[in-house]
């Protein structure tokens, strides 16, 4: 086969997470690089939009054909086709005729699907028996009682998908504890390009603009603020920084925006830390704040393969993370980051005063880790290895589950 008609069902309305790995995915195929050895892959999208009010249905379908949130726009301005599935609320039953419609117009080779929702909808409407079915798993989150009901969702969907992609080989042994064929697991960690370079200027000026001083040392987290991202943890061990070393003028820009927000706000009030904390807010372009950052701190209690761990490093940011998940496959504590177990507030506080103090030790980190993540997690080599996994789908000549 020399050509596969793929569609992807994905939840998104902005380009972070998944959605921005699967634009900068369909990007590298549409290169046409790879032809010459792999077939290459004609994509398309569903997503999904929210209904306002009481409209019409067919009226509001209409306009939802056309209708742009930055994802949708992101990925129509690549010249990708995007489906837009109408829904009253998450788990709408209406969705399953409008997902099957749209499958049956676009005919794929393969179906590919995105979090809880794209792989419950694959496995209910009985699409996944129809077309071999790759499911992205981009790992479970423990945060409430809703998503635990979530979890529990995704264990009974993604057992069903002929392939299972995943960031990490801790989550690949989730999946096989929860039922999924250990021959059907893929590993797969997210990949990374060099980020581009930042005038001086911009720096400046983005530094007047969040009120951080010449002198000030700035230490960035980015990322969805979210209970198992641990910005509290980060918070606390801000202020054992400032005992640590008092004399230490740094400031924490905090890029993103979540649930998290207003309890790790009541966090920073409470440690007296509430002017060295700034709320950046989401963004599109976190090279710019990459840019200024003397240090990166990932403080989550559970990751996958985190994109802004490999940003973080291809940028020749020096790193302090919590060893969990995927982070020791990327990352190796004292070589090209310092790792610490996930709620260690004094490790977090002792590494972060370790980066910020020592600025020889920092540097040689941080170039390592640029080495290290430009060498190995290129986004050529992650296509190829899902291009392989989508060609040995399609190359059957008869798919049975």
């Amino acid at each position: 086969m020399t050509s596969i008609k793929l569609v992807a069902i994905i939840e998104a309305t902005t380009v972070t997470g998944p959605a921005k790995n699967l634009l900068s995915f369909i990007r590298r195929c549409s290169t046409g690089e790879f032809n010459d050895e792999l077939p290459s892959v004609q994509f398309s999208l569903i997503t999904f939009a929210r209904e306002p009010g009481r409209k019409g249905f067919q009226e509001h379908t209409a306009k939802l054909a056309s209708s742009q949130n930055s994802f949708i726009a992101a990925a129509r301005a690549q010249g990708v086709e995007v489906d837009v599935i109408s829904e009253r609320f998450r788990f709408d039953p209406r969705v399953v005729s409008q997902l099957r419609r749209i499958i049956a117009k676009r005919a794929p080779d393969i179906l590919q699907t995105h979090m809880v929702k794209s792989h419950l909808l694959t496995k209910i409407s009985g699409l996944g028996g129809h077309y071999p079915w790759v499911a992205y798993h981009h790992g479970y989150t423990t945060t409430d009682l809703k998503m635990r009901g979530y979890n529990q969702l995704n264990r009974w969907s993604l057992p069903s998908a002929a392939r299972v992609i995943t960031v990490c080989g801790p989550f690949a042994e989730q999946l096989s504890k929860a039922g999924v064929e250990k021959e059907r697991i893929v590993i797969c960690h997210n990949s990374v390009t060099s980020p581009p370079a930042i005038a001086d200027g911009l720096t400046r000026s983005l530094k007047k603009q969040l009120g951080i001083s010449t002198g000030d040392r700035v230490i960035l987290s980015v990322g969805r603020l979210s209970k198992e991202k641990g910005h509290v943890d980060l918070i606390r061990a801000l202020k054992t920084l400032r005992e640590l070393n008092p004399t230490l003028n740094f400031k924490l820009v905090i890029v993103g925006e979540g649930p998290e927000r207003s309890r790790v706000e009541t966090a920073a009030a409470r440690a007296d830390l509430a002017s060295r904390v700034i709320f950046a807010g989401q963004t599109s372009t976190p090279e710019r704040y990459y840019a200024m950052a003397n240090a990166l701190a990932l403080p989550s209690h559970s990751e996958g393969s985190p994109n802004v761990l490999l940003e973080a490093m291809a940028a020749g940011i020096p790193v302090v993370a919590t060893a969990v998940g995927g982070v020791p496959e990327i990352a190796t504590n004292e070589q090209n980051a310092l790792l610490v177990a996930a709620g260690d507030v004094q490790g977090l506080a002792q590494a972060l005063n370790r980066l910020l103090s020592n600025d020889e030790m920092a540097s040689t980190l941080a170039q390592e880790a640029r080495k290290h993540v430009i060498g190995k997690f290129s986004p050529i080599a992650c296509a190829r290895s899902l291009l392989q996994v989508y060609k040995e789908l399609a190359d059957r000549d008869c798919f049975v589950l």
